[in-house]
């Protein structure tokens, strides 16, 4: 029944797969599937398309008109204005938890909505950079990976640089960050950190050497969403808060109080358990967590996943500010418009190698994708 299913939808996933083994883009398919298989009236697709690639975004697209065509009613929630106004009829914009309008989808435009959104214009979809890279902070080379296609991967980052990481899904982006972080087995090449040579062989030496990573899924590996704000701020770096064997409560309100006001945070207060704030604000709550532990190389991955273009704009605004401060960031994101808009140079991975580099003046799409496309 599964593969009938599969088949129907062009879902080439074996069934028999589990599906801890699968991509996150490849269970969102079998999310999607599942929720057809009940053969409901009305579907709510909810950032369907946040870690899907693009041909697999089309892919639903089509499983969404065919739905419509058996009579189906859809409601689709997502921050990409582009696909709001390709596949919806009408469109409701919220803002902080109140209806603002209701509109035909012919009868608006993408400004329209973002101004909408956001309650004021935004001139730019991009901050002004005003980041200057200098010398090299970090350099890898060769990295392979023991259980990931990873192979004989080799770049450098610049202090005050945004690196950006591009590539396809399962093209080894993910896998070369999480590794830099120690989280995952390396099986050869070398990482050096101002010219010396280090390991960073688990995350807790990772993060001893100024190393900090933004996780690709936030639910599942960044909040702790049964605890407060303030404990998922300070967890990354709770030495600093200790009086002998205990926790100073009032050191550890100081720096969350720190991280609402300097990433300007939407809560009610510090006691708010994480997991009730919207995606843009657990996002800079994790940002938070990992600059109160001063670190010198931040690894995000997918950063603005799910974020609405407000939160977006906001997060861009500091990850330029961070470079300002002679921070390395190296960025992975799945738009390809983000990284051109963001970075200052972009490394694209294919097959788990990396493919090539562009400079700030060779970034298009086109070139991006004939990277990625060259050793898949």
């Amino acid at each position: 029944m599964t593969r009938d299913l599969f088949d129907e939808l062009g879902i080439s996933t074996d069934p028999r797969v589990k599906m801890s083994e699968l991509s996150v883009s490849k269970r969102q398919m079998v999310e999607i599937a599942k929720a057809i298989s009940y053969d409901a009236k009305v579907f709510v697709f909810d950032e369907p398309t946040s870690s899907l690639t693009e041909p697999e975004a089309e892919q639903l697209f089509d499983i969404i008109e065919k739905l419509k065509n058996r009579g189906c009613g859809i409601i689709y929630i997502s921050h990409k204005m582009e696909e709001i106004l390709r596949i919806c009829d009408e469109v409701t914009i919220m803002r902080d938890g109140k209806h603002v309008t209701t509109k035909n989808a012919k009868s608006i435009t993408t400004d329209e909505i973002i101004k909408l959104m956001v309650g004021r214009e935004l001139g730019e979809r991009y901050p002004k950079k005003t980041n200057v890279p200098k010398e090299v902070l970090l350099s890898a080379e060769k990295i392979s990976g023991k259980h990931s296609k990873l192979k004989e991967a080799s770049f450098y980052l610049r202090r005050g640089e945004i690196l950006g990481i591009a590539g396809l899904d399962g093209s080894g982006r993910t896998e070369l960050v999480e590794t830099l972080f120690g989280i995952r087995e390396r099986d050869g090449g070398k990482i050096f950190l101002d010219g010396q040579e280090i390991n960073n062989r688990t995350a807790r030496e990772a993060i001893k050497n100024g190393f900090a990573l933004l996780t690709e899924e936030r639910r599942s590996s960044g909040i702790l969403g049964i605890l407060p704000i303030s404990e998922n701020a300070t967890v990354s770096s709770l030495k600093k808060y200790s009086t002998g064997p205990l926790l100073s409560q009032k050191k550890m309100s100081r720096a969350t109080e720190w991280c609402i006001k300097a990433l300007r945070i939407k809560t009610p207060s510090q006691k708010t358990k994480i997991s009730t704030l919207s995606g843009g604000n657990q996002q800079k709550v994790i940002l938070g967590r990992w600059l109160l532990t001063e670190p010198k190389v931040l690894l995000l991955d997918e950063p603005t996943r799910g974020i609405d273009v407000g939160a977006k704009y906001e997060i861009y605004k500091l990850i330029i500010e961070l470079a300002n401060k002679d921070k390395g960031i190296i960025m992975v994101s799945s738009e390809m418009a983000e990284l051109i808009g963001i970075c200052d140079r972009i490394i694209v991975m294919s097959g788990g190698k990396v493919s090539g580099e562009l400079k700030k003046d060779e970034m298009t799409q086109e070139q991006i994708m004939a990277l990625a496309a060259r050793f898949a």
